[in-house]
């Protein structure tokens, strides 16, 4: 049998300041949305720009981190899996909920060491 693959690579802003919670059993979960950008020509030589947005959500010591750590216009990248969530509101309508889970995030544009080696990446 194959393997599967469930996969993102996302490099976006922050369209507001992470929310942390913590759930019942007292771990924490941090959400935020990405906003990706694209840009091309049109065929009559306009230019055109394009924004898709992400549901992140991040667990664990990852969660923390992006609580205490990014904000609102901040670029960073995010790896992760595409999940997709269902549940049922009181009046029995059903909702769906498509969102990347972290496994890994880098601050871009953030500190640098003095080798200029990238020192604000985290993994989970």
């Amino acid at each position: 049998m194959a393997r599967g693959l469930n996969k993102v690579l996302l490099i976006g802003r922050l369209g507001q300041d992470p929310e942390m919670r913590y759930t019942p059993s007292g771990r924490p979960v941090t959400s935020f949305s990405l906003a990706t950008s694209r840009s091309w020509t049109s065929a009559d030589g306009e230019r055109r720009e394009e924004t898709e947005w992400f549901n992140i959500v991040a667990w664990g010591n990852l969660a923390e981190i992006c609580s205490q750590h990014l904000y609102k216009g901040q670029q960073i990248y995010i790896e992760g899996r595409l999940q997709t969530r269902g549940w049922e509101d009181e009046t029995g309508k059903k909702h769906f909920r498509t969102e990347v889970v972290a496994s890994e995030m880098i601050m871009l544009g953030g500190r640098r060491s003095q080798e200029g080696a990238d020192i604000d990446r985290v993994d989970q």
